[in-house]
């Protein structure tokens, strides 16, 4: 049993409640809704970074050409950033569907992949105002759910709870046998 202390504000009183320790826990964080959320955002960011890019009439005459600086847009070129814009895209769904392990690990490389990237980018060319803006938001994201990834238990899933025979405090998942 753990005792509470707390002021009743509305009747300036001060009392004490007595609860089972086991039901004093935070809440349990939706660590898959909250990467997925991530990866929305970091495409949302990928995404209109291009956009404001395309409105740049230096860099869009540049594109129409097939020349970007020093890098030739061909279709291999093409195909590439295709699978490297593939990787949030998905992960948007895999962190919501794959199981803890290799969900965890999914995002670890993947955002490993995607900062690696956009840092990347940053070494090619001289970049605009705007596209450092959009890449440091971008990296900050990545980096932000490789660190979340990293640190994610099982405990931190909605739907587990603790079993209270465990001396030893191992996590139990409802259902996990449906």
């Amino acid at each position: 049993m753990r005792t509470i202390r707390y002021v009743d504000r509305m009747q300036h009183t001060e009392r004490t409640i007595s609860t089972p320790s086991a039901s004093i826990q935070p809440p349990p964080r939706d660590m898959k809704g909250l990467l997925s959320a991530l990866w929305v955002f970091a495409m949302f960011n990928y995404l209109y970074a291009d956009v404001v890019g395309l409105m740049d009439s230096t860099l869009l005459t540049q594109f129409l050409r097939g020349q970007v600086g020093s890098l030739r847009i061909t279709g291999e070129f093409l195909f590439c950033a295709a699978v490297l814009m593939e990787i949030p895209i998905a992960m948007t769904l895999l962190s919501r569907v794959l199981p803890h392990r290799t969900n965890r690990w999914a995002n670890i490389v993947a955002g490993i992949i995607k900062t690696a990237a956009v840092a990347g980018t940053l070494l090619i060319g001289s970049a605009t105002g705007y596209y450092l803006f959009f890449a440091t938001i971008e990296i900050a994201c990545t980096m932000l759910i490789v660190v979340l990834a990293w640190r994610w238990e099982p405990r931190d899933e909605p739907g587990t709870i603790r079993s209270s025979g465990d001396d030893r405090g191992r996590d139990v998942l409802r259902g996990a046998l449906r």
